[in-house]
């Protein structure tokens, strides 16, 4: 099932026509905007092979950012399995030598509207689109323990954060 969830982020990044009408058929006007930013300004987008590396890279001219995928019917995601943690750890190590940073993305399961949010964990030394793209998606949260959480409502619409890679394209064209 997660894999059906990587493709379909994977078509709506490249601005694939189909999943797009598609996604806008579910979403308000505010988010169609978002999404139809990807007709003008689409990613290349790799899919990564394996469970223990990153998902999804989008690339596109200066932006570029790995994506791990995750998927619920839950509102709220816990990452504590040892899997995991070790997984975002190294996730975080790979980014900071790259200069960019880490993007959740998290499909709620039947959901009407965007289903999906992103998520990051700020990182400091970045540069450039990725300092400013990484300050203005929310943050995971951490719990006492040490483990990272993504509450769903919490998180930025795929939508927003797809207007704003647009108005950083237009900006640099």
């Amino acid at each position: 099932m997660g894999v059906d969830y990587e493709r379909e982020l994977k078509k709506l990044l490249e601005g694939n026509m189909g999943q797009l009408a598609k996604m806008k058929k579910t979403c308000d006007a505010h988010q169609c905007i978002g999404y139809e930013t990807m007709e003008s300004f689409p990613f290349m987008v790799i899919r990564g092979a394996g469970s223990f590396g990153t998902d999804l890279v989008a690339l596109r001219g200066e932006l570029s950012f790995p994506i791990e995928v995750k998927s619920s019917k839950y509102p709220k995601m816990y990452l504590s399995q040892p899997r995991l943690k070790e997984q975002l750890e190294v996730f975080l190590e790979e980014c900071l030598g790259a200069n960019t940073f880490p993007i959740y993305a998290f499909r709620y399961k039947g959901h009407k509207g965007d289903p999906w949010m992103v998520f990051t964990i700020k990182l400091d030394g970045l540069k450039y689109f990725s300092r400013v793209l990484n300050r203005k998606i929310p943050s995971l949260r951490q719990t006492p323990g040490g483990n990272y959480v993504m509450e769903w409502e919490e998180g930025m619409p795929m939508s927003d954060l797809l207007r704003e890679v647009g108005k950083i394209c237009s900006s640099i064209k």
